[in-house]
C-alpha cells in the first residue's frame, strides 16, 4: 500500500538517515543564495491542504516527532479551513502560509483578486506570521493563478516566496504526488514547471530506493498532499475517487459535455460559486 502514513514517515526518514536537511519553503527563501550553494542535500518539504486537513495534523506529527519542520498552505474552503487544526500545527512548530486562488475566484479580475487575496492573508497571518504563499491549480478555471504575479510582486504583500514563482526548478527537482501519484502528469492542469532533470518515479518505494542508492536529486521540493492515510476504508475510496477523478479530468480537457460535468461536480463538492 502506497500513500499511507507509515510510508510517508519511512520516505522522510530515509531523506534524514541519507543526509538530506529538511527545510520549510519560508527557510529556503530567506536562506537561498547559502542552501544553493553550500547546504549540500536538502529536502523542502511542502503540504497543499486541499481537503481532509485532520490528515494534515496527522503528517505534522509524525514530522514533529522525527524533529522536521514543513509549510502547509491551507485554502478558504471549508474542507481545509480548519481554525482549531491549523491552530495544531503552528503549535508542533510548522510553517503555515495560503493556498491562493483569488483570480481563479474572480474570474480574472485583478482588482477583485487582489482585494480577497489581502482579506484571505490577513485572516490566515491571526495563526501565523505568513511569509509565503502558494497557488491552488483551480482545474476548472481558465484562469492560472500564478498569473496574478504578473502584476503584482510579492513585497507589496510583505512576502518572500511563492514555489511556483520564486524556485529555480532548473536546479530543484520538483516531487508530486498530485492525483495521488508521483508519475501523473498528464492529469495535471496547473500543477507543471520545467526541469531538466528527465526523471520519474511511480511509488513512493521507488522513491525511497533512489535516494537510498544516491540516485535521487540532490535537491528537491517535494509536495504531499493531505491524502496519504492508514485508515484502510479511506484509503480505499481516496484511491478509487482519485483514480476515477483523474480520469475524468483528463477527457474533460478533451470533451465539451464531460467538461461541463466534470465543472458541475467540482462546484459542487467545494461549494465555489457558479461559473
Amino acid at each position: 500500500m502506497d500513500f499511507t502514513l507509515k510510508t510517508y514517515k519511512r520516505l522522510i526518514q530515509t531523506f534524514m538517515d541519507k543526509g538530506y536537511k529538511c527545510l520549510t519553503y519560508e527557510s529556503y527563501c530567506v536562506n537561498k543564495e547559502e542552501f544553493d550553494i553550500s547546504l549540500g542535500k536538502f529536502v523542502i518539504l511542502r503540504h497543499d491542504v486541499d481537503e481532509f486537513a485532520g490528515n494534515a495534523l496527522k503528517m505534522a506529527e509524525i514530522e514533529h516527532s522525527l524533529g522536521v519542520r514543513s509549510t502547509y498552505y491551507f485554502r478558504v474552503v471549508k474542507q481545509s479551513n480548519r481554525p482549531e487544526i491549523i491552530r495544531e500545527i503552528v503549535k508542533l512548530g510548522h510553517e503555515i502560509g495560503y493556498h491562493y486562488e483569488d483570480l481563479a475566484f474572480a474570474k480574472g479580475n485583478l482588482e477583485h483578486a487582489r482585494k480577497t487575496f489581502e482579506e484571505n492573508l490577513t485572516y490566515f497571518r491571526t495563526f501565523y506570521p505568513v511569509k509565503t504563499v502558494c497557488m491552488h491549480g483551480s482545474s476548472i478555471s481558465e484562469f492560472d493563478n500564478r498569473s496574478f504575479w504578473k502584476n503584482y510582486n510579492l513585497s507589496d504583500f510583505g512576502l518572500v516566496g511563492e514555489p511556483y514563482v520564486t524556485t529555480d526548478f532548473i536546479k530543484v527537482f520538483y516531487l508530486t504526488d498530485t492525483g495521488l501519484a508521483w508519475d501523473a502528469r498528464k492529469f495535471r492542469v496547473w500543477d507543471n514547471v520545467m526541469n531538466t532533470f528527465n526523471i520519474s518515479y511511480h511509488s513512493s518505494n521507488e522513491v525511497i530506493k533512489a535516494i537510498k542508492q544516491g540516485s535521487f536529486p540532490e535537491k528537491c521540493l517535494m509536495l504531499a498532499h493531505t491524502l496519504w492515510s492508514d485508515n484502510l476504508l479511506q484509503w480505499s475510496l481516496l484511491h478509487m475517487r482519485e483514480f476515477l477523478r483523474n480520469n475524468l479530468k483528463y477527457m474533460a480537457q478533451r470533451n465539451k459535455i464531460l467538461n461541463r460535468i466534470y465543472t458541475k461536480m467540482v462546484i459542487t463538492y467545494w461549494g465555489l460559486p457558479k461559473k
